[in-house]
């Protein structure tokens, strides 16, 4: 029996897309990510570490995670068991047909200084009724679960969203002296991923030896550090492809990379496509 199990609504090219896996052994994401859309994530049993934006979080069960479009973030294993989540994916395509007000409302929980909402009991057991309402609708199929499926994604938004106009989420991000380190170094890569950068310049920067600087950032973020750099560079440089008309040379040197040729590849190898088709791609859905 395999020691991964797993139902989903809708593929992730869709406006909503919703997916339920329960896995029993350890399991660390190898995927280097970030995407396009808005991402929800329910811990509905096991813990993990969730390495956001630039900050690593301890994530327990009844725990909900807001991811924003474009944010580089990764989980993590944390102790020997397994674990069970419930993601639930939406772009602008499924917010936005609710007008500019309500939308803006229902995307406040991606807006706030933490990623993780921990609520308190009572509101906690509520968001567990809807997903266990969800899981049972994934598993079963009734007639009009197609329905009921885009109610529950809302549902989490707007209770979510209510909590957060009256409460502070709480900062809950590992604050030992390592894991500040890295937050420190990940806050400056973000800011100067343009500039040449290489592992010794931080080192000296950050009086850090390079060995100890690479393993920890592995370890705390889940990235190699030139897999963060590099990825912070191309998704910059989807960002301009997309608002900018300027030459895709030109985007490449304005993102850090010196040579157009490893430019290419990097891009290619991180989106799976060029950045002429990306380009192309982005501009016929205006």
């Amino acid at each position: 029996m395999s020691d991964t199990q797993s139902h989903s609504f809708g593929r992730t090219s869709d406006p909503l897309y919703v997916e339920y896996t329960r896995r029993s052994s350890p399991f660390s994401m190898s995927e280097n990510h970030f995407h396009p859309f808005y991402e929800i994530y329910y811990m509905r049993s096991g813990e993990r570490i969730y390495f956001i934006k630039d900050s690593s979080y301890p994530i327990q069960q009844g725990d909900l995670v807001f991811i924003n479009k474009y944010e580089l973030h990764k989980t993590l294993q944390t102790g020997s068991g397994g674990h069970e989540r419930v993601i639930l994916h939406f772009d602008d395509r499924f917010i936005h047909a609710f007008g500019e007000q309500q939308s803006k409302l229902l995307l406040s929980p991606f807006q706030q200084d933490s990623p993780v909402l921990r609520l308190p009991e009572a509101e906690r057991a509520v968001i567990e009724d809807h997903i266990d309402r969800l899981d049972e609708e994934l598993t079963t199929t009734p007639v009009g679960y197609e329905l009921y499926v885009p109610h529950a994604a809302i549902d989490l938004l707007l209770l979510s969203s209510r909590f957060l106009q009256k409460n502070a989420p709480a900062d809950i991000a590992y604050s030992t002296p390592m894991h500040k380190k890295i937050s420190e170094i990940v806050r400056f890569l973000n800011a100067h991923y343009a500039e040449p950068i290489h592992l010794n310049m931080l080192s000296e920067r950050f009086f850090v030896s390079p060995y100890y600087l690479s393993r920890m950032f592995k370890e705390v973020t889940g990235f190699a550090l030139i897999d963060y750099l590099n990825l912070t560079r191309i998704r910059e440089a989807q960002r301009q492809l997309r608002e900018t008309d300027q030459k895709i040379i030109d985007v490449a040197a304005n993102v850090g990379f010196d040579n157009f040729s490893h430019f290419g590849k990097t891009f290619k190898k991180i989106t799976r496509t060029s950045a002429r088709s990306y380009r192309v791609q982005e501009k016929a859905k205006r």
